[in-house]
């Protein structure tokens, strides 16, 4: 039937991840053509095609086909089998942007997925390692994904340009996900935070603290934020420092916000005072957009709920991103699934900005590959 299944054909190079996430789960292969045709350096980057060797390491049987000058790709999907892997992420993306899609794939695995990450931990592009083992794994265990292997470890922070940090992930499988309803994202009740120094004086992370706290103590006592500061072998190749915060509520949505400093050599120096206020003032603005999933989470939210039990799904989100609203077209593509888009007005919900209420009935995807046991 994977033979049959006809193959999607897209153009360019946007959204490369969310095409290849979504063919590996729904066995659709999958043809990219002129990605960066016009470009003087055309094709496929070094960040993508350390991207497709990873999608190749985490499956079995995948056929990939790329041509010479690297602008068209054909992918036809194998079986996602997991197991202990090591993967060396190129420096010009941090790891979040690999580990966004890994948290898309693991829980279909064959195998528990236990996977080392080496490369850029904190930098300005891409979700930090931080931020996503404080939102999504919470966010995965409300779909049933948990247990004492679902983890993510920094063993070693590094900063943009030349990275050397590592990270563990790990993740259980999972034969069906739960539906859910996750519609009242409930009042914050505390906020938790990390402010992270690597190779410049650890005064750093003391004041970003202090200067994130003289703006969030304004709304809530119960705040903590730790100082993070990396030593010798764990601090990275570079310098640089930065804050990652998260705003948790009574019902248990978590959201978050992130600042890193900039990359060595690159742009002016930033103030730590500045960083923490500024990274204080993201978190404000993103309770303002508030909803039940930040706004990092909202396409990994949607895709758990497409996937899950034939069952009605529902969840309350701020504002979508340009990315999520991609999402929702080619999870149509895919899965020839649509939700249901409810605007919900401030006035009914009291709080904050405007927000979007999807409502889908899961597709009942198993997992095939999970052996009963």
């Amino acid at each position: 039937a994977a033979g049959e299944a006809q193959s999607l054909s897209y153009a360019g190079c946007n959204f490369l991840r969310q095409r290849l996430v979504l063919s590996t789960l729904s066995g659709r292969p999958l043809k990219i053509r002129k990605i960066r045709a016009k470009e003087e350096d055309p094709g496929l980057r070094d960040f993508e095609a350390s991207f497709i060797r990873l999608i190749d390491k985490v499956t079995n049987g995948s056929r990939i086909e790329i041509n010479q000058t690297g602008t068209t790709l054909y992918y036809q999907p194998g079986l996602l089998y997991g197991g202990s892997l090591e993967h060396d992420c190129s420096p010009s993306r941090s790891i979040g942007y690999y580990l966004e899609s890994l948290l898309c794939l693991a829980p279909f695995m064959k195998h528990p997925l236990k996977i080392i990450l080496r490369g850029v931990t904190n930098d300005q592009v891409d979700p930090s390692v931080d931020v996503l083992k404080a939102t999504a794994l919470p966010l995965l265990k409300k779909f049933g994904i948990d247990g004492e292997s679902l983890e993510i470890k920094i063993n070693r922070r590094g900063m943009p340009p030349k990275g050397g940090g590592e990270i563990l992930f790990a993740c259980p499988v999972r034969k069906v996900l739960q539906p859910i309803q996750f519609t009242d994202p409930g009042k914050i009740k505390r906020i938790r935070g990390t402010a992270y120094s690597v190779r410049v004086s650890p005064q750093m992370a003391n004041r970003m603290v202090e200067s994130a706290r003289s703006i969030l103590n304004k709304f809530l006592p119960d705040i903590y934020i730790y100082t993070d500061h990396m030593r010798g072998i764990s601090s990275g190749k570079s310098p640089g420092f930065g804050m990652c915060l998260t705003a948790e509520t009574i019902n248990g949505t978590i959201l978050s916000a992130e600042l890193a400093s900039n990359p060595q050599g690159q742009g002016a120096a930033v103030l730590p005072e500045e960083l923490g206020q500024n990274c204080a003032k993201l978190l404000l603005e993103e309770v303002y957009r508030g909803g039940c999933v930040d706004s990092t989470n909202q396409s990994l939210a949607l895709l758990l709920m497409t996937l899950g039990q034939r069952d009605v799904s529902k969840v309350l989100l701020g504002p979508l991103s340009p990315y999520t609203i991609e999402f929702l077209r080619h999870l149509r593509s895919f899965f020839q699934i649509v939700f249901k888009i409810e605007t919900k007005t401030p006035e009914e919900e009291h709080m904050g900005g405007e927000k979007i209420l999807m409502t889908c009935v899961g597709i009942g995807f198993s997992n095939l590959s999970k052996t009963i046991r």
